[in-house]
């Protein structure tokens, strides 16, 4: 049943909130983030092919350990937004909006009247009718994000229109595809994706938008946190156990035999 947001309560409180991408899609790790201290989870539907269940039981798995279960979908799909949000998820994110028009599309898709055009249904978000369905509505419209990502030079260039599209509530930087747009891949310090993502921070501030970075490299975190920066996406499940675990084989190797 949806409850409310605990990421807007605690930026509202002027907290700093941090995510993980889930691309391992296991329930077990969903839980395992929340019990790590993270404060939300995006479970990626954009790059993996993960069936509609699967999805469902990371997002309980996430419900049981606190932490808040975005669904990053494929793209400004209605459908996938509608089904991602039917169950259960406290939010979209939603890759590659480009201009306003797609923000606004994406918005539609994910709020109700008056706000949008989703679609009504129950399920488990109302508690099977635990909630009454009125209530759920205006609870919907209140706690569910809305995360537009912006991974282009046109998403950047249109950036200030994006940003003032009512219902739009978090951007989020999508450094690489944009050095990859920009044709300087993969360096994503490189000063013309710093530029671009310092205008799109800068636009999210004007609009009173959440701008989330993702930081890469040492003093990123600092840099954003000194800019009024609270949202961080800091890393990727998969590419981090993969590290700790090739390190801890290698460290095995560097022992002394005679030991």
């Amino acid at each position: 049943m949806l409850g409310p947001n605990p990421l807007k309560r605690r930026l509202e409180q002027g907290d700093c909130v941090y995510g993980m991408l889930n691309s391992v899609p296991t329930p077990w790790l969903v839980e395992m983030l929340g019990h790590a201290g993270y404060d939300f989870v995006v479970l990626d539907l954009e790059h993996l092919s993960v069936n509609p269940e699967s999805v469902e039981h990371m997002i309980r798995a996430a419900e049981c350990a606190g932490i808040a279960p975005l669904v990053r979908v494929p793209g400004v799909d209605p459908g996938a937004i509608q089904r991602a949000l039917d169950a259960g998820a406290m939010g979209v994110v939603v890759p590659r909006v480009e201009d306003a028009d797609q923000a606004r599309r994406v918005v539609a898709a994910a709020r109700f009247q008056p706000l949008g055009r989703r679609g009504i249904t129950g399920g488990r978000t109302t508690g099977f009718g635990r909630l009454p369905l009125g209530d759920y509505l205006t609870r919907a419209n209140d706690e569910i994000l809305v995360v537009v990502m912006i991974e282009s030079a046109l998403g950047v260039e249109n950036i200030d229109a994006i940003a003032e599209v009512a219902g739009v509530d978090w951007v989020l930087e999508g450094a690489m595809d944009l050095a990859h747009d920009l044709g300087v891949a993969p360096d994503t310090g490189h000063h013309s994706v710093r530029q671009a993502l310092d205008r799109v921070a800068r636009a999210c501030a004007r609009a009173g938008r959440r701008f989330c970075a993702i930081p890469r490299a040492e003093g990123q975190h600092r840099y954003w946190r000194e800019r009024g920066v609270a949202t961080f996406l800091v890393g990727e499940d998969r590419g981090i156990l993969f590290r700790r675990l090739r390190d801890l084989r290698a460290s095995f190797d560097a022992v002394d035999p005679g030991v």
